[in-house]
């Protein structure tokens, strides 16, 4: 253990020398600290790699902003989604092996795997996965609102998830693909995706803090706490997102050390000292462009922009006059930018611990300008001026503007009307309760309030410690119920896919616990016109009603006298109960509210 930290220490030593005498980055850390007081950011680490050298690599601000601990170039932080250039060199190596084609289709290694049409079945390759070309839109509600720590459970989603495009037609974000190509990876390997990265990358470029799941920076040391800035700018603390089984697409947590060796790897061809990790071909095709992110031409404000495309797992831009591969980074209170410059031979890495943040890509700006000798852009001056012109338009707009909901409006039903649980199989199932004369439900653990907006429309606002944050109210996800033809609500749509219609959850009623005796009361047979409807009880305390040339119906209870037939959508039964018997039994159902009279036994 001493050995280890002596290593560290001459580590963070010889990284901090080196920048102090490259005279390149003379003045580099007055830029830093402006970026840290701008963006009020907790902290954040930077790395910065030329050839086969890490030239530069110090933290700055803290890991911990509570407890003031600094952070430093061995902290751990959440890369997020600058894991999928990780993932997608996994296939690459694969295919090196020849253990996959890239131009191979998913299904081929993934048998039980669907998509949401025969288009997509027939014709999505392993490299749409890689490029974002599948015609799918991102779903993310899918796996934030509702993860699971099984990968397969999540694949089985992918059926339902509606494409706004067909294959091939657009580029466009999707962390489904990148699961897939985990998945894809343990199915030929027979190895876990964490294994995998563990194997392949962390120990021979002796990544040795890197860690593939959450717990790694639960219960680590030097580990940086994520934040975010409050509407009064305030910095929050935030808990840790666990991604579970979407790790593929971003669960890898790192330091700005270890990230330095992936740097080097990449841009040295693949290769880590002498030892080959990454196929020279495949890096070559990953930083190269396959699908085309945005068109058009240059704007005035940015002209040396001229170019966004997309690899395998990387962003491919122009800076400056010089070619940029990038992957940014976003989860739940960390930001992060991993950045190569093939032809300059130079990498940079950013990693913060602020949710949502211009650290990484200012950080990474100012670095670059002085690597790569272009003039100098004031990244942190323009960024504060940004936010004050931003500050004093919210300001404008909070005065111009109001909820725009239809005042006066009431709910359709009572409350207790939309209690049940609601399900949609591309993304997961919740539950809907009163409490106290609200409705609340839960995602992922998190309490939230349903608070009325207008008409049948509910909008969703968190609810901790006894409060709903209310600062949310008009800008907060929205849920509207609708009802069916016999008056019960039986869905709940919500747009949280903004490229498809919106995602609907089918509702189902909470059910009662009967017992048998209290059953016993609605045995009997019932007149409909003629017609002799039975009622009765099977399987000790379930039941049933039977007409005549139909089968039997199985009920469920749903409140006092009020049942629901199990396999038929739209059709209930209320017994009528006078002078505390019961007398007749409505049949409501699409086409009608048909009355039956119990007959009496006159035994």
């Amino acid at each position: 253990m001493k050995t280890r930290f002596l290593v560290v220490a001459l580590i963070t030593f010889l990284s901090f020398a080196s920048a102090q005498t490259d005279k390149r980055l003379k003045g580099i850390e007055k830029q830093f600290n402006s970026v840290l007081e701008s963006t009020k950011a907790p902290g954040f680490a930077v790395a910065i790699v030329e050839g086969d050298k890490v030239i530069y690599a110090k933290g700055f601000g803290y890991a911990d902003y509570e407890n003031k601990i600094p952070a430093d170039a061995n902290t751990l932080f959440a890369i997020g989604s600058s894991t999928k250039a990780f993932t997608s060199a996994l296939l690459g190596m694969l295919q090196e092996d020849g253990k996959l084609s890239l131009d191979d289709s998913p299904i081929k290694h993934v048998p039980e795997l669907r998509f949401y049409n025969d288009e997509m079945n027939n014709n999505i390759i392993i490299k749409d996965l890689m490029r974002h070309s599948t015609g799918l839109p991102r779903h993310d509600g899918s796996w934030y609102f509702f993860p699971s720590d099984s990968k397969d459970s999540l694949v089985a989603r992918i059926q339902y998830h509606e494409p706004f495009t067909g294959v091939r037609q657009q580029w466009y974000y999707n962390n489904f693909g990148f699961l897939l190509q985990g998945v894809i990876t343990e199915r030929i390997t027979g190895e876990s995706w964490e294994k995998n990265i563990e194997d392949k990358f962390f120990k021979p470029l002796g990544m040795n803090r890197s860690k593939t799941m959450i717990d790694g920076m639960k219960n680590g040391t030097n580990t940086a706490f994520g934040y975010r800035l409050d509407d009064d700018r305030n910095i929050e603390k935030m808990d840790y997102f666990d991604i579970a089984g979407m790790s593929p697409a971003g669960s890898i947590n790192s330091s700005v050390n270890d990230m330095s060796q992936w740097l080097k790897t990449w841009i040295n061809k693949g290769k880590y000292g002498e030892t080959q990790i990454i196929p020279e071909a495949y890096v070559k095709e990953a930083m190269s462009s396959k699908m085309v992110v945005s068109g058009g031409m240059p704007k005035d404000e940015m002209p040396d922009v001229q170019f966004s495309n997309y690899g395998y797992g990387w962003f491919l831009h122009s800076y400056k006059g010089h070619y940029m591969v990038e992957h940014g980074g976003n989860i739940d209170g960390f930001s992060a930018s991993v950045a190569l410059y093939p032809t300059d031979s130079l990498g940079i890495v950013v990693l913060t611990n602020q949710n949502g943040s211009a650290v990484p890509r200012l950080v990474r700006n100012i670095a670059a300008d002085y690597m790569l000798g272009v003039n100098k852009t004031e990244w942190a001056k323009e960024h504060k001026e940004a936010i004050e012109k931003a500050l004093e338009k919210k300001e404008e707009a909070k005065e111009n503007t109001s909820v725009s909901n239809v005042k006066g409006t009431r709910p359709s039903h009572t409350l207790l009307d939309y209690t049940g649980f609601y399900e949609n199989k591309g993304y997961g199932k919740f539950e809907i309760v009163v409490e106290n004369d609200s409705l609340f439900t839960e995602f992922n653990g998190h309490k939230q309030y349903l608070n009325h907006f207008h008409y049948d429309t509910f909008e969703v606002l968190d609810y901790e410690e006894g409060k709903a944050d209310t600062t949310a109210i008009g800008n907060s996800i929205k849920v509207t119920f609708t009802t069916n033809t016999t008056g019960d609500i039986d869905y709940l749509k919500t747009d949280i896919e903004q490229m498809t219609d919106a995602i609907a959850f089918k509702r189902t009623p909470n059910t009662l616990d009967v017992d048998a005796k209290t059953l016993e009361q609605y045995v009997g047979t019932y007149d409909l016109m003629g017609t002799e409807i039975k009622a009765y009880i099977k399987d000790e305390n379930v039941l049933y009603v039977f007409v005549p040339g139909q089968p039997e119906y199985e009920l469920t209870p749903t409140a006092l006298h009020k049942f629901n037939f199990k396999v038929l959508e739209g059709f209930k039964i209320e017994f009528v109960e006078t002078d505390g018997t019961i007398d007749q039994v409505m049949f409501i159902q699409p086409n009608g509210t048909f009355v039956a009279k119990k007959k009496v036994n006159k035994d």
